[in-house]
């Protein structure tokens, strides 16, 4: 099935190992993938949802054991432990694939061993990289076709580059006690086990866009970010693209298809994409980004037409749904689905009632192309991807962190995205205020050792002066009473506005210690239900809980050692005896 020697000795030995009844390579069509949602209807993998109202849309029902990432479970294999850093799992490369392959001997038995060349980015992009992954469920080829360019022109692209990352996967008896994944970014392979939920077993996504492709990004010289990529177009038809990072619980699938309030007609967002961005230098200088996902996989409950009405109408037909709960007349049912219906069994297809906990799982998922998304962006298809005006991270901070601030430099940028933190909320840990370290919104995603992974950042500094500018932001942030001051959702499109306006120089700004914050004149929040003390609140910068922030910077820093740049030291530092001296 291929011309690629190394590729076709590859399959011969997972199959030799894993002992399928038969192999099956995949060619990414249209046909192939109704043949195999045919397959998983009649096996009872997939459940045929209300075809009037949702054409085209199935339900999957994960194992119980079987519904999120398993992060303590998830490995980083290099030849030397520094090199995987305190930030990930470390296992020796020999002894991990010992491990793993055990699992895999005659594991597809009775089985079929599916073949999946597939391509992360535009097919003709010189950004994109491909992969091939080798699995026996039919529902990650399902999936992988909608994430992935996947099939026959993947395939021929590998062959004419002869490069590709391995990728092999089994669902293995889905016993947690006998569950791995295994990544091995010197040797570009990742190896997974008994895991059949997305972030575990799409290997595209998480395992090769993220963990592997950071360590070729900076093998390379690029950036492979867990960040949106979202594109601003003004009433003149300016249009502006932002590559935001946040943490899980922080908005990002709602930046990344914002819709612009009742304020601001003649705006638009255009959505490249909702997760992952692969960033290169080009000969301009500037930082370009391409999407190199096809689709969206993304967590359903409290999406409402309120909420995120584009993700809410673009799920409406031809998705898979993973794990939710289905009403009497089997349409999808999530918490906060706001439609007026009620769930008649849970996600595990059990009798719902009132007592028994969420109807949907609460990481339940919804997979779709995301050129059904209202806000596509066509730029998604770009060769060369979109140029970057701005790069911003963000948190969940009841206070400390302003709405919004600017870096004082690149560099100063990198230790914001470094440093940042969100708090935890009572629904994800049972405590709520506790800070979590999550730079860049990479912590479960870097492929090495973040001290390295911010020297790479910093090394932007001496390649060009057309980087992109960075900033922070913070939608949550609290008054004394506990409520939000910030209206959030659509109205953050006032704070874009903001930020492209610094990009172009056109408004000024004061400078703060912590970075550039807007004057009150130059945040437009007309027609908000914010005062001028509210307003204050939003934007002010408390010298003492700065110091302390960063001091427990430095704390985190502690744990990577004499690896962490100087550079990163030596600003933290400076900013701490600004805000000295400013106090005293």
């Amino acid at each position: 099935m291929t011309n690629n020697k190394v590729l076709g000795h590859w399959v011969e030995e997972v199959a030799a190992l894993t002992r399928p009844d038969q192999v099956r390579w995949c060619d990414g069509s249209d046909g192939e993938y109704r043949e195999f949602i045919d397959l998983m209807l009649e096996t009872g993998d997939l459940r045929e949802l209300n075809q009037e109202t949702h054409p085209n849309c199935y339900l999957h029902r994960s194992d119980p054991s079987d519904v999120a990432r398993v992060e303590h479970l998830t490995f980083v294999c290099t030849k030397n432990q520094e090199d995987a850093g305190p930030n990930n799992h470390w296992m020796e490369p020999a002894d991990a694939h010992a491990l793993i392959d055990g699992l895999f001997e005659g594991c597809m038995k009775g089985r079929t061993m599916y073949v999946i060349p597939y391509c992360m980015g535009p097919i003709d992009s010189p950004y994109s990289r491909c992969g091939v992954e080798i699995t026996d469920s039919p529902y990650v080829v399902a999936n992988m076709k909608i994430m992935t360019r996947m099939g026959k022109a993947a395939l021929e692209r590998i062959e004419r580059e002869g490069t590709f990352v391995r990728g092999l996967h089994s669902i293995g008896e889905l016993d947690p006690e006998r569950r791995y994944i295994m990544h091995f970014p010197e040797e570009l392979s990742i190896k997974s086990y008994g895991s059949g939920y997305g972030g575990n077993a799409l290997l595209g996504k998480k395992c090769h866009a993220l963990r592997i492709a950071s360590y070729q990004a900076r093998q390379e010289g690029w950036l492979a970010e867990h960040m949106l990529i979202v594109g601003v177009q003004s009433p003149e038809g300016e249009t502006h693209y932002i590559a935001a990072a946040f943490p899980s619980a922080c908005g990002k699938t709602n930046l990344a298809m914002l819709i612009p309030p009742e304020s601001h007609k003649g705006w638009k967002i255009w959505t490249v994409g909702d997760d992952i961005a692969w960033m290169h230098l080009r000969e301009d200088g500037r930082l370009w980004a391409i999407n190199p996902e096809a689709g969206y996989f993304g967590v359903v409950p409290g999406t409402n037409a309120d909420t995120n009405r584009n993700a809410y109408e673009m799920i409406t037909h031809d998705t898979i749904f993973t794990n939710t709960a289905t009403t009497l007349d089997e349409q999808p049912w999530w918490e906060n689905k706001d439609d007026g219906k009620h769930p008649t069994w849970d996600w595990q297809g059990r009798p719902y009632n009132d007592h028994s906990g969420p109807a949907a799982h609460p990481n339940s998922r919804f997979t779709v192309s995301a050129s059904q998304n209202p806000s596509y962006s066509p730029e998604a298809e770009a060769k060369y991807g979109v140029p970057i005006s701005a790069i911003v991270f963000g948190g969940r901070r009841a206070h400390v962190a302003p709405l919004v601030l600017q870096s004082r430099g690149w560099a100063h940028g990198v230790l914001v995205g470094a440093g940042a933190a969100s708090e935890t909320t009572a629904a994800a840990t049972g405590k709520t205020g506790v800070v979590r370290r999550d730079p860049m919104a990479m912590k479960p995603f870097c492929g090495y050792n973040f001290a390295d992974y911010w020297s790479h950042w910093l090394s932007f500094e001496n390649k060009s002066d057309k980087l992109p500018e960075i900033f922070h932001v913070n939608w949550f942030r609290k008054n004394a009473d506990g409520k939000f001051l910030w209206p959030g959702f659509g109205e953050n499109l006032r704070v874009l506005r903001w930020i492209i306006d610094r990009c172009e120089g056109r408004v000024d700004a004061r400078h703060t210690p912590i970075g550039h914050i807007p004057k009150p004149a130059d945040l437009d929040v007309s027609g908000l239900d914010i005062d001028d003390d509210t307003l204050e609140q939003l934007l002010s910068v408390n010298d003492i809980e700065w110091r302390i922030e960063l001091d427990e910077v430095a704390g985190f820093f502690k744990e990577f050692g004499d690896r962490v740049p100087k550079r990163l030291a030596e600003m933290r530092l400076k900013i701490e005896k600004d805000l000295t001296n400013r106090a005293a």
